[in-house]
């Protein structure tokens, strides 16, 4: 990597760190670029060179912190050696969820403004060289099961929309219970719908 490189490497982390730490403190609303820029020691101009507004770096922070939740998550799993598309995918669940019960600032940014479009648009449009690309891990995965599924997407999108939202309560309320108490009903759950969607 040349010196422009890594200057433009190195302004980009500082605006994706300090937008972070803004949003998560002062909330998006209460945070302006200028905040943002003032903040990072960088001038406006040279955010705009990144990002068309804050909802954008919003997003692109919602990617990058994604992805490199899933990267911990996908890294745990091949060193655990697990076997198994649906052993895989629980694994992945349980590690996510756990990561989020340990860092509830992350899990309240990630998920306050979190719809499907933003999460795929995060899980498959990596921010730099170092983000996972969800989709693409995603995919082999579904081809070493060794099954034949019935739209995939949806079901990654019952998955998530009922581990997001069941674990965001549990996590952040302990509503209806606890995150340990909730995982033995999620489990089968998310089970059930991944054999709903094995081809017979």
């Amino acid at each position: 990597m040349g010196k422009a490189e890594q200057n433009k490497k190195i302004k980009m982390d500082n605006l994706l760190n300090t937008s972070f730490e803004l949003f998560t403190s002062k909330g998006l609303n209460k945070t302006s670029i200028s905040d943002i820029v003032e903040k990072a020691g960088v001038a406006k101009g040279t955010f705009y060179l990144y990002f068309k507004d804050k909802y954008d770096i919003r997003n692109r922070l919602i990617a990058h912190k994604s992805s490199l939740l899933f990267m911990q998550a996908y890294k745990a799993l091949q060193e655990a050696a697990i076997e198994g598309f649906v052993d895989r995918i629980i694994f992945i669940m349980d590690y996510v969820l756990d990561e989020l019960a340990a860092n509830k600032g992350l899990l309240a940014f990630i998920y306050k403004d979190l719809s499907w479009a933003v999460f795929k648009k995060a899980l498959t449009t990596p921010i730099s060289s170092d983000d996972v690309d969800f989709e693409e891990v995603y995919r082999k995965m579904l081809e070493e099961s060794g099954f034949e599924f019935r739209d995939p997407e949806v079901m990654l999108f019952l998955i998530i929309e009922l581990v997001g939202s069941a674990g965001y309560s549990s996590i952040m309320y302990n509503d209806p219970v606890s995150l340990e108490e909730l995982k033995p009903h999620l489990e089968p759950t998310v089970r059930s719908i991944i054999q709903q969607h094995i081809v017979k």
